[in-house]
C-alpha cells in the first residue's frame, strides 16, 4: 500500500498499485505549478482512494492538475487516459519506482544542468531525444 497527502494533511491518498516509471516534466505548467519541474508517477485512476476533496483545474483541453485547496500542494495529474499521475514529494516513504526520463527539456530551466543518464526528450516522450 502506497500512501501520502498535502502538506497541510487535508488531502489523503493510498493505493495498492505500484507506480510505474517516473517522469520528470520540464513544460512550463509543470514549472509554473512547482517552481522548478514536475516528478510524477502513474497509477490507474480507479486504483485511487482519496480522502479529502482536491481542487481540480483544467490546465489545457482534457488535462486536470489536482490540488489541496488549503495548502495549495500540487498532488495529481490526469489526461484522461486512466492514469493519474502522482507527484512523488507527496508520497509517504519509498515510492518503489525510478526515474525513467525527461520530458520537454527545451523548456527546462536554464539554473540547473541535466547531468543524469536517463533519456532526456526535447518535448514528450516520442519526440527527438537530446543529449
Amino acid at each position: 500500500m502506497k500512501r501520502g497527502s498535502c502538506l497541510c494533511g487535508r488531502v489523503h491518498y493510498e493505493t495498492e498499485a505500484e507506480f510505474g516509471p517516473a517522469t520528470a516534466c520540464h513544460c512550463s505548467q509543470c514549472r509554473k505549478i512547482t517552481g522548478s519541474y514536475s516528478v510524477a508517477a502513474p497509477v490507474p485512476q480507479n486504483s485511487l482512494v482519496l480522502s479529502g476533496e482536491p481542487r481540480w483545474l483544467v490546465s489545457s483541453p482534457g488535462t486536470r492538475r489536482g490540488f489541496c485547496p488549503e495548502c495549495g500542494s500540487y498532488l495529481f495529474w490526469e489526461e484522461g487516459d486512466g492514469l493519474t499521475w502522482v507527484s512523488l514529494g507527496t508520497v509517504d516513504g519509498p515510492t518503489g519506482t525510478r526515474l525513467e526520463n525527461h520530458i520537454f527539456c527545451a523548456y527546462k530551466g536554464d539554473y540547473h544542468d541535466l547531468t543524469d543518464t536517463v533519456p532526456h526528450y526535447r518535448e514528450g516522450w516520442s519526440s527527438e531525444e537530446i543529449e
